[in-house]
């Protein structure tokens, strides 16, 4: 199983059932906030609708195509990151991730989020990491442009967000750029 400890307040495992409790309650509990850019939010009604995301993320880490992994600040699940859909012919993936409202500003994300480029692109020996940003979701932009990401352009409203389209920057990094990249952030 995947646990990486980022620093002596931050890591990341991947979730468990046992985790259902707390994950659901950490949506429920920032909800109106989380569905500001994402669209799943509204759909999470029950515990049973956090089970089933879970015993899906398990799905995905059989199948060998990305994992999900819960992140951890100072031992209380914060937010979610994970691979989307594992691209192994063309060596790349894409990277999603939320935190928690109360957890916003501590630099969690950004830890987190290199981490698993980090992982991505040396342990997996991908070539090819994206992030894909809502184009006025600043705080969430913020993650990739610190990184080091290039901006590739703006996908225009691609994603329905309830009752309107957003439009999505994409971010990309390279394993040849990240070498340089890491060493700056």
């Amino acid at each position: 199983m995947f646990k990486y400890i980022i620093d002596n307040d931050v890591e990341l495992k991947i979730l468990d059932i046992n985790n259902a409790e707390e994950l659901f309650d950490l949506i429920y509990s920032c909800k109106s906030y989380l569905m500001e850019w994402l669209p799943w939010v509204d759909g999470t009604k029950s515990m049973a609708d956090t089970k089933t995301f879970i015993e899906m993320s398990k799905k995905q880490i059989a199948s060998n195509s990305g994992f999900q992994a819960g992140i951890w600040y100072k031992q209380k699940l914060a937010g979610v990151i994970g691979y989307h859909k594992m691209d192994w012919t063309n060596k790349s993936t894409s990277i999603g991730y939320w935190l928690g409202e109360n957890y916003q500003g501590k630099g969690i994300t950004v830890r987190a989020t290199k981490a698993f480029v980090e992982y991505a692109l040396t342990d997996l020996n991908l070539n090819r990491v994206e992030i894909r940003c809502a184009e006025k979701n600043y705080k969430s932009r913020a993650i990739p442009e610190r990184l080091g990401f290039s901006n590739e352009g703006t996908s225009k409203e691609v994603e329905w967000l309830y009752d309107h389209y957003v439009s999505h920057v994409i971010y990309g990094m390279l394993a040849s750029q990240w070498k340089n990249a890491r060493s700056i952030h």
